[in-house]
């Protein structure tokens, strides 16, 4: 703090001890988005009942779960926007509130047109909160933990879809499908609760917003009292440039942040087409190879549950160039993919093969987030996010697609692996682009996160 009393906003939380206030802000957020696995994953749980219940055939599912990645993609693309308009935490309680009425409005549904509507209305609630709980997040954390902190959170989301996978197979036979759908609405609700009471805005946005003084301090106070006798609040932006005059769309749009925005758009969209595409796919695939029905679903359970390395990419990423960490991961996952379609005839090999591959696929997608978020300036932070969590969601729709024609062309189970590895590669390339536009240096990186460990050791040594 200097001597007129103005506090710098990041580097009073670089400087700070990531406070209870802050971990309760963590939890809120992860919480969200483990409910929005359990919400998104939980169609999938319930089709089987469908079927038997409604007496239809399989194809006549595709409208209700495709339904929610729509809702999703719209969500996710109108949401960013008003967050940055007004502000993350309306924005994100709005989007619980409206997933899980919409969620426990599906338990009651009497038809699939029902249902494919209201699964539609889901996904806009799901696609809204899971950008904003990034958002809200990585804005109240210190930059030399930020990438770690926001990939945990992130870790939620794989954790909630395994959740409820478990849940699913314990309650469905006890009471029915729409039980899963009845607490993917309750649990949420719950939650709201806890959001309004205990739930803050994003500081960097109250301050951006130029908020009352006082409130702005009242909640830095809860972190640390050394906020107690500031007047007045500025902020640095890490993001390279802020676009004069330009906020939300604008920013990511401008000449500044084009290119970045663009790259790391076609690498979500090329991640979602491969986790889309082997999710809805590889049971069948490894089924048509020749291994039995429950080796082809154990071999692929173990796909996704690779989200929780999120985390040590996240460590990585505070220590080293996000765009190549990333870009190294999608490379490694489109090797292993490759693997996968050469190792059919040995079981073991295979199952190593799934789960490495699963590991690094997840864990490179989870941290695109983080990165997203650390690209752009406050202003532009929560469109910037939302938009490409929004465009990748047309990759799971293209995805699907993709391993449906290749199904249908009949190729062999080599070479449509072969395929589908390629948008690892494409990924990789995008951000190996973006960071070729929006160059940070090795040098510069030390440099940021030199410079708030020195802030640290000032205050500990009473150089403030």
């Amino acid at each position: 703090m200097t001597q007129t009393n103005t506090l710098n906003i990041q580097t009073f939380l670089n400087e700070s001890r990531f406070s209870p206030y802050q971990w309760a802000v963590f939890a809120l957020c992860f919480f969200v988005v483990l409910l929005d696995g359990f919400d998104t994953a939980a169609i999938g749980y319930i089709a089987p009942s469908l079927l038997k219940e409604w007496g239809i055939a399989k194809p006549a599912l595709g409208p209700v779960l495709s339904a929610a990645l729509f809702g999703l993609a719209a969500g996710a693309l109108s949401a960013g926007p008003l967050a940055d308009r007004f502000g993350r935490r309306l924005v994100l309680t709005g989007a619980t509130l409206l997933f899980a009425l919409a969620s426990l409005g599906s338990s009651y549904a009497g038809s699939l047109d029902a249902l494919t509507v209201l699964r539609f209305v889901t996904g806009i609630g799901l696609g809204a909160a899971m950008p904003n709980a990034v958002t809200l997040i990585s804005e109240y954390c210190p930059d030399q933990r930020r990438s770690l902190l926001t990939n945990a959170m992130f870790a939620g989301f794989p954790l909630g879809a395994a959740l409820g996978g478990f849940l699913a197979a314990w309650m469905i036979p006890q009471w029915g499908w729409r039980s899963v759908l009845v607490l993917g609405g309750i649990a949420p609700l719950a939650l709201v609760v806890l959001m309004l009471t205990a739930l803050p805005e994003s500081i960097r946005y109250m301050v951006a917003r130029k908020k009352p003084t006082e409130h702005i301090r009242k909640v830095l106070a809860r972190i640390s009292a050394a906020a107690a006798a500031a007047q007045d609040f500025v902020m640095t932006e890490t993001a390279a440039k802020t676009p004069a005059g330009k906020a939300g769309l604008g920013v990511v749009l401008s000449r500044s942040y084009l290119v970045g925005s663009m790259m790391m758009w076609l690498a979500y969209f090329m991640g979602l087409v491969i986790f889309y595409g082997l999710i809805n796919w590889m049971p069948l695939l490894l089924k048509d190879a020749g291994l039995d029905p429950k080796s082809a679903t154990l071999i692929s359970a173990l796909f996704p549950l690779g989200g929780v390395g999120a985390i040590f990419f996240g460590w990585l990423m505070d220590r080293a160039n996000g765009n190549k960490v990333i870009a190294a991961g999608y490379v490694l996952t489109a090797l292993l993919i490759f693997g996968i379609g050469q190792a059919v005839g040995n079981v073991g090999i295979l199952v190593a093969l799934v789960l490495v591959a699963g590991t690094l696929m997840n864990t490179a997608q989870s941290s695109m987030p983080a990165l997203a978020a650390g690209f752009y300036p406050t202003s532009g932070r929560a469109t910037g996010v939302a938009w490409m969590l929004g465009m990748g969601r047309f990759g799971g729709i293209a995805g699907s697609t993709l391993v449906a024609e290749l199904s249908r062309r009949q190729m062999s189970f080599s070479e449509m692996f072969t395929i589908i590895a390629i948008p690892g590669l494409i990924a990789a390339a995008g951000l190996i682009i973006k960071q070729m536009a929006h160059p940070e240096t090795p040098a510069e990186h030390d440099v940021a996160v030199s410079e708030a460990h020195e802030h640290a050791q000032e205050a500990q040594l009473g150089g403030h």
